[in-house]
């Protein structure tokens, strides 16, 4: 019995041979190519049409074997064990609106497709040494990348039509597919949405403090609004200097900050709304209860978690960019 699956090396991946293979094995069988019970080319068959050397072939079907992927059958060669795909999701860190997007993401997901999560938090080692230890074993990879110079060299081991950015479209290579929301014009088109509510606060104050990771071109944007609207305005990098004043806008790209500002309005009594007002980046569920609700700019991550299901369902490139929008609420 001849085998559906047929592998040649790709000489330009940065793959291992080995890996390739492995993962040349779960696309396969991750795209119905293979099924349960399909039979594998044996070593000698591999070997021969794809210039491998035997301890490679055995090395890739071995680790297959371990992942209960395939099965051998003496006498009779490998199969198809297993037909569940993986697909490796890699989040900065988790935060509320985060949950909102992976639970999406996995209700958009039929059953036969597990998702392992992991996290790098902004550190550049960690999130070379996660991504090199997944190599070769998913058929999709979902990356949340970051503003570091290291991260295309570190994304490239993947091949293009298994990898997906998405939240944040810096350090994409071209070829790559991304699902990604816009930091720069999207957040001035949703300031100026709501300008008429904006006028009415004497200062408009980005609080943008030192420990945040949010992108930096959000600055750039809100300066542009603020000087395109002619409103008197300040970027405040310095969280210890944050003084809530009466007559005072602020923008808040962390809950921290969200809950800082909050304890401020108690102490000084100043009412929300009205004396002082607040725009939260990133909706959350409870966001729209508290101070009976505060107003965000937000993209739909609800949105954006069935998109990236639809790539690893259909495995089609994409660009795609989910829309921010304000949200009005009694805080401004």
């Amino acid at each position: 019995m001849e085998s559906k699956f047929h592998f040649k090396v790709n000489p330009q991946s940065n793959l291992l041979k080995f890996q390739q293979l492995i993962d040349s094995v779960n696309e396969a069988i991750s795209r119905n190519l293979l099924q349960i019970g399909d039979m594998l080319p044996s070593v000698n068959q591999l070997c021969k049409q794809s210039a491998l050397s035997r301890d490679t072939v055995f090395k890739a079907y071995a680790e297959l074997k371990n992942r209960g992927i395939i099965e051998s059958v003496p006498n009779r060669g490998y199969f198809v064990a297993k037909a569940v795909t993986k697909v490796f999701l890699f989040l900065d860190t988790f935060k509320a609106y985060k949950e909102v997007l992976y639970g999406s993401f996995l209700d958009n997901l039929p059953e036969t497709i597990a998702v392992d999560l992991h996290f790098h938090h902004y550190n550049i080692d960690d999130f070379e040494k996660i991504i090199k230890e997944s190599l070769g074993k998913y058929t999709k990879y979902i990356i949340m990348n970051f503003d570091h110079e290291r991260v295309p060299e570190i994304t490239s081991q993947i091949p293009d039509s298994k990898l997906l950015v998405i939240d944040w479209d810096v350090n994409v290579q071209e070829g790559t597919s991304s699902i990604h929301q816009d930091f720069g014009q999207g957040l001035y088109d949703s300031l100026a949405s709501g300008i008429e509510l904006i006028r009415k606060y004497k200062k408009f104050i980005y609080l943008y403090p030192s420990f945040t990771y949010h992108p930096k071109i959000s600055v750039t944007y809100f300066e542009k609004f603020c000087t395109d609207f002619k409103l008197k305005h300040q970027v405040l990098y310095d969280f210890k200097k944050f003084d809530l004043q009466q007559g005072e806008l602020y923008l808040l790209v962390s809950d921290r900050t969200l809950a800082r500002f909050l304890d401020q309005c108690e102490q000084k009594n100043l009412v929300l709304g009205q004396d002082v007002g607040v725009i939260s980046y990133n909706e959350t569920p409870m966001k729209k209860y508290v101070k009976d609700g505060i107003t965000v700019i937000s993209t739909d991550f609800e949105l954006m978690g069935k998109k990236i299901a639809e790539f690893v369902t259909a495995g089609e490139k994409t660009n795609r960019v989910i829309p921010s929008k304000l949200t009005i609420r009694k805080s401004l």
